[in-house]
Parts: structure tokens; sequence; C-alpha cells
């Protein structure tokens, strides 16, 4: 009988240790699951930031030896570092660019990205950085018949799917035909087979008029006033991070100087 009862505490002693754990056990477990739902963690561990961007001179764009460049390329370039990761950029398909970033195929978009109503309820966004706004691009030698919202009724306009510039067409009930990149809409009017563009006041300022690749087209109207942001994941630990980092890059000057580089220090919003 006694052999039976030292039998029964030894088991209920053994379960009562199973179940329970040790506290250092259960913090690890813990801590696991915290490291999975984050982006930061993640990130870290496979070691490269993925940035999701288009051909958007001068935020994104390749030099002579084909590297990305840029303000917002050279931005995140350096959060990556200060991430101790690689920054790894991929073109997208604007129109695409939600689905890109919950598929995991990238792991933010960074590319001069104007923070309207569906990217702020589809992702978790930084900061505003840039001041932006959405302009009318024409042949110069037409601008004077384009001078205000009334005189584009008759035009076709090429705009980038997905972008700000489409939101403003539509808006304005005009014709329009989506292309893939704000660059091919520039293209598209530089040829003829669209009459106008609207593009980001930043780009235009970069790639259009006197001794750019664009001399032969020129901006007129201003449509609206936007801000750049950058997206991640709902719910993202690096929102906060790139925050802090902007915060710290506004403070001691290196934002300004980088955005000094590509013509843009105008538009820099104080972090």
């Amino acid at each position: 009988m006694k052999k039976i009862l030292a039998l029964m505490m030894t088991l209920t002693l053994a379960l009562s240790l199973t179940a329970c754990g040790s506290p250092k056990e259960e913090k690890a477990a813990s801590g696991s699951a915290s490291e999975k739902d984050s982006d930061l963690a993640y990130v870290k561990d496979k070691g490269t930031l993925v940035v999701g961007i288009t051909d958007f001179e001068p935020m994104d764009y390749k030099d002579e030896n084909g590297e990305w460049i840029g303000f917002d390329a050279d931005m995140a370039k350096a959060f990556a570092e200060s991430l101790g990761v690689t920054a790894e950029f991929v073109e997208i398909d604007w129109d695409n660019k939600i689905m890109e970033l919950d598929g995991k195929t990238i792991d933010c978009v960074w590319n001069g990205m104007t923070l309207t109503d569906e990217v702020k309820s589809s992702m978790s966004c930084s900061n505003a950085y840039c001041n932006n706004a959405q302009i009318v691009i024409v042949p110069k030698d037409k601008a004077d018949q384009y001078q205000d919202k009334d005189s584009l009724s008759d035009l076709t306009f090429a705009v980038e799917a997905g972008s700000a510039g489409e939101e403003q067409v539509k808006a304005l009930s005009l014709n329009y035909t989506a292309v893939k990149a704000q660059a091919d809409a520039l293209m598209e009017v530089a040829a003829g087979t669209s009459d106008a563009a609207i593009i980001d006041s930043l780009m235009a300022a970069a790639m259009v008029g006197e001794g750019t690749s664009y001399d032969g087209l020129t901006y007129t109207i201003g449509l609206n006033n936007e801000e750049y942001g950058v997206g991640f994941r709902k719910g993202s630990d690096l929102t906060t991070a790139l925050n802090d980092f902007f915060r710290s890059s506004y403070e001691d000057g290196s934002m300004t100087e980088r955005a000094e580089t590509y013509g843009v220090q105008a538009a820099v919003i104080e972090q």
C-alpha cells in the first residue's frame, strides 16, 4: 500500500511540474510569439528590407551603373543600414502595391506615395515627410490653351494606374488611359498618343522643361495639395522605427542633405 501511495505522489508531482513549467520557459515562449508578429524581427532575420518602387525621378530611379538612387532610395538605404540590414529595391505595378505588401513580396512601399484615404486605410503609414501636388503636363506650345480646369474637358490624359493622378482625372470626369508608371505617362504626351498627363509636381520639376529629357513639355495647372508617406503592413512595428529614423535624420541634418542632392529640399516636412 505504501508503495502505491508513493508512486501516486511521484506521478502527481511530475504532472504538476510539467503543467506549470519554469518562468524562464514561459518567458521564452511568450517572446517567440511576439517576435513572430514583428515585422522588424522578420526583416532583421532575413537581412533585407525589400522596398517596392517604380521608376520615379527624383525619388527612385537608376543611375548610369544601374543602381537605384533618388531621395527615397537614399533614405531607404540609410534606414535599412540603421536596422543592420540591406535595402533591396523591387519594381512593382503601382496598382498592385497593397497586394504586394500583404503578400510579403515587399516589406514597404517607399516611392513618393501620396497619403490618400485608400492608402491610409490599407497600410500602416509613416509620418508625412514631403509635400507634393498633382499637376497637368501638356506640350509647351499648347500650354496657353490649358490654364484652368474647365479647359481640360476635351483632352485625353495618361496617368499612372492606382495613382493620385488617376484619382484626379476620375474626380474631374476626364478621359484617360491608365499606364504602368508616371514616366510612361510623360512618354505618352511626348509621343502625341495622349494630349496631357497628370503627375507629381516633384517629378515634373526634375523631368519636364528646359534642360530635361522632356524639354518640349511643361506643366500648367496645380490640381491639389498632398503629402508623401511610406507604407508598411497593417500593425507593422517598422512604422514606429521609421518615424524615429525620420526624426533623428531631420534633427542631424542628413535628411535635408540628401534632399538637396536631388533638389527636393523645399518639399521636406519638418519631423
